[in-house]
């Protein structure tokens, strides 16, 4: 009888996998596998180890270029919307690699299974958000790949490929922190339009978000407590070694602050970040 996949052995599949379909289908299936394992005592599923790609495999469209050459448009427009639709199908995809990521990076670090649990659940979230956005952009005479999108958003993974914390606090507390300042300005452009699907698409994303966020606060004060450092220093040495450019306000503090982040943490690097040396 053949041994089931182990769970690093699954995410390696879902980065290698191209197609965002075809990685979204994947991604729920062995999630369902997965917590379907984990139903069962002993779970049969090992954790188990990979050799993750740098990068994740991705379709031939959307071509993808420097974030600063990527065509601006204005979101009152139709075209607009369709690229703002866009552009978070594009982020969508790029989190749920960016989650099978971090299972198969570290799955050698010594973690409790619920770190394995977390972020196989927000895969398998970002991969229901992936496909509504999908929905939402054909529903529009679109699609994804129809469009230019831009390759930044993979520089933090590689950025991080060998720091467990570095990628806590700079992937989900940062960048998918910055998700919950900006959605709901996009459902208010939404509702402004008529455009109930995407309303409704945004409205589950800006909810499950939250979680997402919070798992990277709790595991990353759960490293910082294992080692016995204070998670507000750690937070902002990390994110001047490995976050471009400054976190920018309004904030969403409210949402901030349900996810584990207090505005301690966010407001002393506003418009203030610079790289550090030899850190």
């Amino acid at each position: 009888m053949t041994a089931p996949l182990t769970l690093a052995q699954m995410a390696t599949q879902v980065l290698t996998t191209a197609d965002g379909k075809a990685k979204t289908d994947l991604s729920r299936s062995h999630a369902a596998t997965w917590f379907a394992a984990r139903q069962q005592d002993p779970c049969p599923i090992e954790i188990g180890t990979a050799q993750p790609p740098l990068h994740p495999a991705r379709p031939e469209h959307p071509e993808l270029l420097s974030p600063r050459d990527v065509p601006k448009r204005k979101p009152g427009s139709e075209a607009g919307r369709i690229a703002m639709l866009h552009a978070v199908a594009h982020i969508e995809l790029n989190a749920v690699d960016l989650h099978w990521d971090i299972i198969a990076r570290f799955s050698h670090v010594p973690l409790p299974v619920g770190f394995f649990d977390d972020w196989v659940k927000a895969a398998d979230e970002e991969s229901k958000h992936f496909r509504l956005i999908c929905d939402c952009l054909e529903s529009l005479g679109s699609h994804y790949g129809a469009l230019p999108a831009h390759r930044g958003m993979w520089k933090a993974a590689e950025d991080t490929v060998d720091d467990l914390m570095g990628r806590l606090a700079v992937v989900p507390m940062v960048l998918e922190a910055r998700g919950l300042d900006v959605t709901p300005g996009m459902i208010k452009i939404f509702k402004q339009a008529k455009l109930t699907q995407a309303v409704e698409a945004l409205e589950v994303i800006y909810s499950e978000e939250v979680s997402h966020v919070a798992y990277g606060s709790k595991w990353f004060y759960f490293l910082c407590g294992r080692e016995n450092l204070d998670p507000k220093e750690v937070f902002h040495q990390l994110v001047r070694k490995y976050f471009r450019g400054a976190l920018k306000p309004p904030f969403n503090e409210e949402k901030r602050a349900d996810a584990g982040i207090p505005p301690d943490f966010y407001w002393p690097l506003a418009d203030t970040v610079k790289p550090m040396q030899g850190l």
